[in-house]
Formats: structure tokens, sequence, C-alpha cells
């Protein structure tokens, strides 16, 4: 007997997901039917559950977070609730692993393409020197009301955690160093109200060898973050919303 062809196999599982025999699996979930892959994307496979949970949502079942909920989320130190929207997760999945495999990491391509440093070394102490800071986009933000600005400030210098805090969250004398960077940075052009920062904990973070935070603003003058980003904008905002990455 001639063995099955897995070719054959796979078009015969899409042909019952076309026909509504079996329900939608995530990895075509929220993906128009044309655009269908005969099998699970390889960025898709063996994802992590966090990864898992997030794509396996519904577009339109999915809310963005208003301001208030950004606000209660980052008071509370609740930043694993933060996620994208389901269509944008499965898109910087893809991102990311096209960047490995184009850049090596996303390290060297965040620190040579987005950031254009030459060496990570920095030149004086936590916020002393301005060229040990850089404040650009988030290239992939979360799912927040569109309203909401979502900024970077990627430093060359640590900013140092709490080694006995399970999360690797920041120690009270950098938090009140941030504080104050903010402060001077964004509060003479954006109400206190408007401004809100957070740091992922380490156990988060999808880049380990380089040093950033996010801020988070509502509602803010558009030339004033032209300004301080020196015009820079987010991978995600070339993108069409319906377009799906493969």
């Amino acid at each position: 007997m001639a063995p099955s062809n897995p070719t054959d196999s796979a078009v015969a599982t899409i042909s019952s997901y076309r026909a509504g025999k079996r329900p939608l699996p995530y990895w075509l979930l929220n993906v128009p039917e044309p655009q269908w892959p005969s099998q699970c994307p390889p960025f898709l496979t063996d994802i992590s559950p966090r990864n898992l949970d997030i794509v396996n949502v519904p577009e339109a079942a999915f809310q963005r977070l208003t301001w208030p909920e950004v606000r209660r989320t980052i008071r509370a130190n609740r930043i694993e609730e933060f996620r994208r929207a389901p269509l944008d997760h499965r898109n910087y999945l893809c991102y990311m692993a096209r960047l490995k495999e184009e850049h090596g990491s996303v390290m060297e391509y965040v620190r040579d393409r987005r950031l254009r440093w030459t060496d990570l070394d920095a030149k004086g102490l936590a916020f002393e020197d301005p060229d040990d800071v850089k404040i650009i986009y988030n290239d992939w933000p979360y799912g927040i009301d569109k309203s909401i600005v979502h900024l970077c400030v990627w430093t060359k210098f640590p900013l140092d955690v709490d080694e006995k805090d399970p999360n690797g969250d920041l120690t009270p004398e950098m938090r009140g160093k941030i504080d104050g960077y903010v402060e001077r940075t964004f509060g003479s052009r954006v109400p206190a109200e408007n401004i809100i920062w957070f740091k992922n904990w380490a156990k988060l973070k999808s880049i380990h060898s380089m040093e950033h935070f996010h801020v988070m603003m509502k509602d803010p003058d558009m030339e004033f973050i032209k300004e301080i980003t020196k015009g820079d904008s987010p991978a995600s905002s070339q993108l069409s919303e319906s377009t799906i990455l493969d």
C-alpha cells in the first residue's frame, strides 16, 4: 500500500476547516480564508502558553484598554496583563522571527537599526549624559486606546533591579531616578495626569541584553513626540490593520 501524501492530508484538513466541520485552530484564527496557510507557520509552532493565549482570541472579541484602565494596570504593577491585539501579536511573532533570521538576533537589530548605537558603553551614571539615552516608538504597542502614544526609552546604563524580587522589579532608588527623568523630559509638555511609565519585569523582557522602559501618554502634542523621537515611527505603522504577515 502506497504511503499517504502529507500534502494531500494538509489539503483535506484545510477543506474540513472551510466546510465548518472542524473548529479553526489558533494559527488560522483571524486570518482571511484566501490567506490560510496549508499548515501552521513555523513562527507559531511551539509557542509559549502566554503567546497562545493572546493569539487564540477572535479579533472582534478583543477590547483595547482605555487610559484609566492603563493607569490602573500600571499603578497596581500588573504589567503582565498588557497584551497586544490578537492579530497584532501574530504579526509581532512573525516579525520577531524574521529579525532573528535576517539580523542574527532581535538585540542586534534594535541596537544597529533602531537605536544606531555603535557601542553600549555608558558615558556617565544613570541619566547623566543625554547620549546614553534614546527615545523611540514601541514598534509593536500593546492593545491600548489609539489616542495613547507608546514610547520606549532605551539606556546604555543599567536599570537596577531588586535581586530579592521574584519578578525582577526595579529598586526603589532606580524607580525614583526614572520618575525624575520622566518628569523632566515629558512633564513640561504633557500634563502629569496624561503620562505614565513602567518597566517590564526581568521575566517579561523580550530583549535581555539592553535596558529600556516604557512611557505612555494620552493625547500628547504630536509635534512634541516627533521632536523627542527625532521623527521616529514604529514598524507596525507601516502595515495596514488588515495586514497578515507570513
